[in-house]
């Protein structure tokens, strides 16, 4: 069914759920999907974690929490964006592990536009930063908003660039914990000038070394294609070009000085097969052919569910559960993997991998690919 919002129970049932303790975005559609609704999915994490090993209950935020939390949103002049509702970005909702909700303050219809992500050093060159405000500006100037992590250096240079045309600055942590301090007036500036702040992580939440990752997964996966400017061998920027390939998009890079070890990254970026880049028209000419995938990109339906849920099959048995953790381990294998060597239904599979997931004891790889850790 396509609609324009979940109800209200659904929306703080779905906030809770993705809140809850081992639930990320891969485990929440999963559970989505098993149980019908997050409310009723809600109430099967202890007995699924049980079943998966964990050793105490697991933490499951109740739907006073997500009351509260949107209420702080509100205070606070921010939104909350579920996958499966029309605002949703949908260059975002078509990837499997996208967030199921998103915490948005400015103008969401931004999300929706052709991007370009614009990252690099910290420790930017003032060549590297007027390189980067150039690119980026004639970037905007041709129709993309400027999409960055609010980080110094070649992240700030993008955003100022980019302040009149449209600019997104994706958050590592809650967007009441904005990092660095020292660019609350530039966050303020993108807001004011009908730009956007986006994050997935809850209000509250102050962000870790652990959580910038995740939202450079969130940079990429908004754009088009990912321009580094500056970047050292060892640096968060060569991990987005990294995501960008991952995700199917382009890959820039603007070449430096051999001697300078912050041109290190984007040149080897370039030895690797990115787009060397000189001039914006490098960008801008690679990018038209792709401009329609912002628009094109078809959402997923939104499905509200209702009693007529049906209900999930049992628990696996106690020999197929054994079966399917003896033939896991560190070398990560997909779900098709494990189907065919052990001749069970797909369901089964799953219902396991959730339960394992649910107790800490799964870690998921890239192309749906999950493992078993050594002493896990």
């Amino acid at each position: 069914m396509n609609a324009a919002a979940f109800s209200q129970e659904e929306r703080l049932a779905r906030l809770a759920l993705i809140r809850s303790e081992n639930v990320g975005p891969v485990t929440f559609n999963a559970l989505v999907e098993r149980f019908g609704n997050a409310s009723a999915a809600l109430e099967a994490l202890p007995d699924l974690a049980a079943r998966g090993g964990s050793a105490r209950r697991i933490k499951v935020a109740d739907l006073d929490d997500a009351q509260a939390e949107m209420a702080r949103a509100e205070r606070l002049g921010a939104r909350f964006l579920f996958r499966g509702e029309l605002e949703y970005p949908a260059i975002l909702a078509s990837e499997d592990s996208a967030a199921p909700v998103l915490s948005v303050m400015g103008d969401p219809a931004l999300l929706d536009r052709p991007a370009l992500a614009v990252v690099g050093s910290r420790n930017a060159s003032t060549a590297g930063m007027k390189m980067a405000r150039t690119l980026a500006m004639e970037a905007g100037e041709a129709g993309y908003a400027i999409v960055s992590g609010l980080a110094r250096g070649i992240d700030t240079a993008g955003h100022e660039a980019g302040l009149s045309t449209g600019t997104t600055g994706v958050f590592a942590g809650g967007l009441d914990k904005p990092y660095p301090p020292e660019n609350k007036p530039l966050m303020r500036r993108i807001v004011d000038g009908g730009g956007c702040l986006v994050t997935e992580m809850p209000f509250g939440w102050t962000p870790r070394a652990v959580d910038f990752p995740r939202r450079n997964r969130v940079v990429v996966a908004l754009s088009l294609g990912v321009l580094v400017v500056e970047a050292a061998l060892r640096s968060g920027s060569l991990i987005s070009a990294r995501m960008a390939g991952e995700l199917g998009r382009l890959v820039f890079a603007v070449p430096g000085s051999p001697v300078d070890p912050r041109a290190a990254g984007t040149n080897r970026l370039i030895k690797d097969g990115a787009i060397l880049v000189t001039e914006a028209a490098d960008v801008i000419d690679a990018l038209r052919p792709l401009d329609s995938r912002m628009s094109g990109v078809a959402r997923p339906a939104l499905r509200e569910p209702g009693p007529e849920a049906s209900a999930p099959q049992g628990p696996a048995d106690a020999s197929e559960r054994g079966a399917i953790i003896s033939a896991l381990g560190p070398v990560p294998v997909t779900l098709d993997d494990l189907v065919a060597h052990l001749g069970l239904s797909p369901g089964a599979v799953q219902l396991v991998l959730l339960e394992l997931d649910l107790a800490g004891r799964l870690e998921r790889h890239p192309g749906g690919a999950v493992s078993l850790p050594d002493g896990v």
